[in-house]
């Protein structure tokens, strides 16, 4: 009786995995590290320089999240921002797994990843996020930030399109 051998190509398995998707997270946290280090070598606290008539490159601390909520209490949210996080990172691991063939929507949580991940780098190491960039126009001026927290917009912008595409469909 003769039996059939299995080629290599057919052992592997076609179900997507969740490499691509933490490699894209990682190339995130890279850039984010290198520009916040980069930053924090050239400039010194408050330090701005105007590269623009609407953006400056500024060195930052930002204690609190996103556009400096809660960053005047007395030190106990580094600890609950870095926790809640951990637990955002450990539940889009799980989403990464459970939905690795989902492109769109696995672009969008490698970016939340990488993003949320080099924020608590930053407030595990000095207890605050290092921001850096800084637009203004027409008398408005946003917070500072930074690549992590670019990365978490769009990861959240291409998630609710993902979403909406979805409905429509």
């Amino acid at each position: 009786m003769a039996t059939k051998k299995k080629s290599f190509s057919s052992m592997s398995s076609s179900k997507p995995g969740i490499t691509p998707w933490l490699g894209i997270a990682a190339i995130i946290i890279l850039l984010d590290q290198v520009t916040k280090i980069t930053i924090s070598k050239l400039f010194a606290f408050g330090e701005s320089l105007q590269i623009t008539s609407f953006f400056n490159l500024v060195l930052a601390h930002n204690k609190g999240a996103a556009f400096s909520f809660l960053a005047t209490e007395s030190g106990w949210q580094r600890y609950f921002f870095t926790a809640i996080a951990v637990v955002a990172v450990l539940f889009i691991v799980f989403l990464l797994k459970r939905h690795a063939g989902q492109r769109l929507f696995c672009w969008a949580l490698a970016l939340i990843l990488g993003g949320a991940i080099g924020n608590v780098i930053d407030r595990s190491l000095y207890g605050y996020v290092i921001d850096f960039l800084d637009f203004h126009a027409a008398g408005w001026h946003w917070p500072a930030f930074n690549v992590a927290d670019m990365a978490i917009c769009c990861g959240a912008a291409l998630f609710v399109f993902d979403e909406l595409r979805r409905v429509g469909k």
